[in-house]
């Protein structure tokens, strides 16, 4: 059975889940090897206050099929790291699929690699997209051609199986969402910005703390790419 390499960076104040979710889905595959790399091979803080060792160095990292870029504040920061982004276009240009979960899809766009793409991310940063050339959906995995984003957090298991449903069909996806026992009943109704459940306040605070805090550096990384608009 032919090997799958899954790729995805692993940097400082990474949402775990983000990460976590999908790979727990993803080592599942047939063939699964998993490479979680970073500049240095020295354990990274995630934002949930413990860390995760990486296994491997950008450098030294195989090429991707599954090229998985997680969120979390932390990937703003990284916006700024050409040593990063410049390895992230290298395995993207080798990779089957390229994904992202949450914000990790304002790296892929940092990268060059949303140009023209319909792609989504976290509610609360979903307009920026618009910014490095995307085009924004609000939907809980968006594939154009062999990139695939997904949502906030959580929807990185779904965005996984997704993956699992196209690489080796939807039986193979169907028994890992079995295995993992992925059957989510949340208590409450209050997961998106138009559910019942949700703080209106809560939104427009949310919306207004994102655009001041990351509208630029997302602009600033949005003036650095090729044929940059003026207005950048």
């Amino acid at each position: 059975m032919s090997e799958v390499q899954v790729v995805a960076p692993l940097f400082p104040d990474v949402t775990q889940l983000d990460l976590t979710g999908p790979i727990q889905v993803l080592s599942r595959l047939p063939g699964a090897r998993i490479s979680l790399a970073w500049h240095e091979v020295a354990p990274v803080g995630t934002d949930s206050g413990f860390s995760i060792l990486p296994t491997t160095t950008f450098e030294d990292a195989p090429q991707a099929d599954i090229l998985l870029v997680p969120g979390g504040q932390g990937a703003f920061a990284l916006m700024d790291d050409a040593a990063a982004l410049d390895a992230l276009r290298r395995q993207a240009a080798g990779a089957r699929l390229v994904t992202s979960v949450c914000t990790g899809s304002f790296v892929l766009g940092a990268a060059g690699l949303l140009r023209g793409k319909r792609a989504t991310t976290h509610w609360a940063s979903l307009p920026l997209l618009e910014i490095l050339g995307a085009i924004p959906v609000q939907e809980r995995v968006v594939r154009d051609g062999h990139l695939l984003t997904g949502g906030g957090v959580t929807s990185g298991i779904d965005l996984a199986l997704t993956v699992a449903a196209q690489w080796y069909g939807a039986d193979t996806a169907r028994r890992i969402q079995l295995g993992i026992e992925y059957d989510p009943h949340p208590p409450f109704d209050a997961g998106t910005p138009e559910s019942p459940g949700a703080d209106p306040d809560q939104v427009a605070r949310t919306l207004e703390k994102v655009r001041r805090g990351r509208g630029p550096i997302v602009e600033r990384a949005a003036a650095r790419l090729p044929g940059a608009p003026d207005r950048y």
